[in-house]
């Protein structure tokens, strides 16, 4: 009867530790796409021996549920989010693409993932239930039962626990900001695309409009043929222009199809998903701030910097958590220990720890660590001259760009098209041939032409000085 009284005790313990670690638990993701950029502190965070701090994340977590619904689903039910009226919205367009394309998503859940890390860096390990019984002394009579039961529980030197967190708590910083520098690509992209669909748009309605002015030359340089003003040579010349404007227009044809097809992949969307044309023009642009203030701008506003920041964070409290290496860490135990005969003697408790005394494989882990925060530091200087680099860089071509589009509005388009006018007049009156008046229009298509594109690459300068500042300009 002791045997079985002996085994009936271990049977129905073990079970009841085994499944403590069962309960289910609420998995914890972050609560949303976030709208607006993380804080970044500077602050190395001061080291506490309170490991009862570590029972709660410092990171905002909210059930899988709620994400599913917030961030991570793809709203299907409205496909003209992206559009403004009857034309193509760029300010809801980036919204879209950053709400719909693939990548934004996989940053999420690469942030998620991050912050999943938090909580198993700062729990305790599992405690040990430790048993043990003699089965032969529950069948003997001349003896009591023998067994012992007890827990063991392993406790980290005191400030090493909230170090791991920290470390955790960094990364996870840091891939927040990754996630903002997929927002700020897709912004840029985005306007590129647009940009270029507004230019071969605009290209298309030029050479509709000069199929029709050179279709009405044709048709004058006709009526002077047939009244024996001019020769034969006229009219081969308006039917050559004529065609070249329709080889032209097979060319933006494609380039409209290319520029369809690559605003629709950053929606998540097929390449031949229907688009509303863009705007008649462009919205003006203000005033550029002073380099040196954007300068300044780009070192506070660029994600890059600041998730580089955070890892250099996460590597200093890994600096630490190694120097911390070099304390012991502690089991503590408990049992009842049936083997004893002395009653006084069967309850007990014990404390085992390592001795750290291989201090040359510490050495190497903490300067392991600290050659890692030098290498980031230095990578955080050089992605500072880089990022310097491309706003001085972007800031040129935006101030170039902006007074070649000022030129051609101010005066290369209004004397292109008095040039032109006065060569029709003088053609009419038959003061110049065919081909002088071909050469005026045809300077005066590349003149419009010139003046579109002078026009667009202002605005995807500004573009690029915007991704090279981290945020939007006054104008944008």
């Amino acid at each position: 009867m002791r045997l079985l009284h002996g085994i009936a005790i271990f049977v129905a313990l073990t079970p009841a530790f085994l499944v403590t670690g069962c309960v289910s638990q609420r998995r914890t993701v972050p609560s949303q796409l976030r709208t607006t950029k993380p804080v970044f502190n500077p602050e190395l965070p001061r080291e506490t021996n309170n490991d009862s701090t570590m029972a709660t994340s410092p990171i905002q977590i909210v059930s899988s549920s709620e994400v599913s619904r917030a961030a991570l689903e793809i709203d299907e039910s409205d496909e003209n989010q992206h559009v403004d009226g009857e034309v193509l919205s760029l300010d809801l367009l980036i919204a879209e693409v950053q709400f719909r394309n693939p990548s934004i998503q996989a940053a999420q859940a690469a942030w998620a993932a991050a912050i999943e890390r938090y909580p198993q860096a700062v729990a305790l390990d599992d405690p040990m239930f430790q048993s043990m019984f003699a089965p032969a002394s529950f069948a003997a009579n001349d003896s009591q039962s023998s067994y012992y039961l007890g827990f063991a529980q392993r406790v980290p030197w005191p400030g090493k626990r909230q170090l791991k967190g920290q470390v955790a708590h960094w990364e996870a910083n840091a891939a927040s900001w990754d996630a903002e520098e997929i927002k700020l690509r897709l912004a840029t992209s985005t306007r590129l695309a647009f940009y270029d669909y507004y230019l071969v748009q605009r290209e298309l309605e030029l050479n509709e409009n000069n199929v029709e002015v050179m279709t009405d030359f044709r048709d004058t340089a006709k009526a002077k043929y047939e009244a024996n003003q001019v020769s034969q040579q006229d009219l081969s010349a308006a039917d050559l222009e004529l065609a070249k404007l329709k080889q032209q227009r097979l060319g933006l044809e494609k380039s409209k199809w290319i520029a369809t097809a690559r605003i629709n992949t950053l929606l998540h969307e097929r390449p031949d998903h229907f688009l509303l044309p863009p705007p008649n023009q462009l919205s003006a642009t203000s005033e550029l701030p002073e380099v040196a203030q954007l300068l300044v701008l780009a070192t506070s506003h660029r994600p890059e910097l600041s998730a580089l920041a955070a890892r250099i964070q996460a590597e200093q409290n890994a600096v630490a958590l190694a120097c911390k290496d070099y304390y012991p860490d502690f089991e503590f135990m408990g049992r009842y220990d049936a083997f004893w005969t002395d009653r006084q003697q069967q309850p007990q408790v014990g404390m085992n720890m390592n001795v750290p005394i291989r201090k040359d494989r510490r050495s190497a882990a903490v300067r392991e660590a600290q050659f890692r925060v030098t290498k980031l530091n230095a990578d955080y200087a050089q992605m500072q001259d880089s990022i310097n680099e491309q706003v001085q860089v972007a800031y040129a071509n935006t101030e170039a760009n902006e007074k070649s589009a000022t030129l051609y509005s101010s005066t290369i388009l209004p004397t292109a098209e008095t040039n032109l006018a006065n060569a029709r007049a003088a053609y009419v009156s038959g003061s110049i041939d065919f081909l002088r008046l071909m050469d005026a229009r045809r300077q005066f298509i590349e003149e419009q032409v010139g003046y579109q594109r002078a026009m667009t690459e202002l605005h995807r300068s500004r573009s690029e000085l915007i991704s090279a500042v981290g945020l939007p300009l006054d104008s944008e």
